[in-house]
């Protein structure tokens, strides 16, 4: 009995399914797998992904504005990406860049140039791959959607923009080119001052306070 109990064990050891692999936990993370986790962004009150196709993320900067105001990320608005960015894989890798290695995607914060810079010239000087993410101003990501939309697109996108993250209207109309795109936006820029200002003073935003 006991050879024939042994018999059975070595058949039923040669029969059975072999073991499914175990899974990998460091597979490669893909562009698309890392951009759709950057969602998570939204629900942070300081950040806000204003475009996916344009591949921009804006950083609260304040209620209100002078229109003097210098416009450029402040430290504790470069640390706030950072924090919420480490989580999903991303490390600093310099003073205006913060990369994910695996999946090759940087954010890229561009570098503060001077004192009187139109805010339309963020992006004109820093360039980027297309997996890339700029992470700017709430008034450099409007200037980025006027010159990338016609007037009514960008006026849609800077709206849903502003009831999250007041934008600097007044700097932005002293830096806008006479040339014809932006000249057709100007009309519009009366309805955005009533919105911000209606927003500011409503929840959730009367309560937000600048990153310090």
């Amino acid at each position: 009995m006991a050879v024939r109990s042994l018999l059975n064990r070595i058949t039923s050891a040669l029969t059975a399914p072999a073991a499914k692999p175990a899974p990998q936990t460091n597979a490669p993370v893909t562009v698309a797998a890392l951009k759709d986790s950057l969602r998570v962004l939204d629900k942070d009150p300081y950040l806000y992904v204003v475009d996916w196709d344009l591949q921009i993320i804006s950083v609260f900067d304040d209620l209100k504005y002078d229109r003097a105001d210098v416009d450029a990320l402040a430290g504790p608005m470069r640390n706030h990406v950072l924090q919420k960015l480490k989580p999903l894989g991303f490390t600093q890798t310099s003073g205006h860049v913060i990369s994910h290695t695996t999946a090759d995607m940087q954010m890229i914060m561009p570098k503060f140039r001077a004192l009187g810079e139109s805010p339309f010239n963020a992006t004109h000087f820093t360039k980027r791959r297309p997996q890339d993410f700029y992470i700017l101003t709430p008034t450099q990501s409007a200037c980025v959607l006027i010159d990338s939309y016609p007037p009514e697109e960008a006026q849609e996108r800077i709206l849903a923009l502003i009831k999250q993250q007041p934008i600097n209207i007044y700097r932005i109309l002293d830096y806008m080119a006479r040339d014809d795109h932006r000249e057709a936006f100007k009309p519009v820029l009366g309805h955005l001052k009533f919105v911000q200002r209606e927003a500011v003073r409503s929840e959730p935003l009367c309560r937000r306070r600048a990153l310090r």
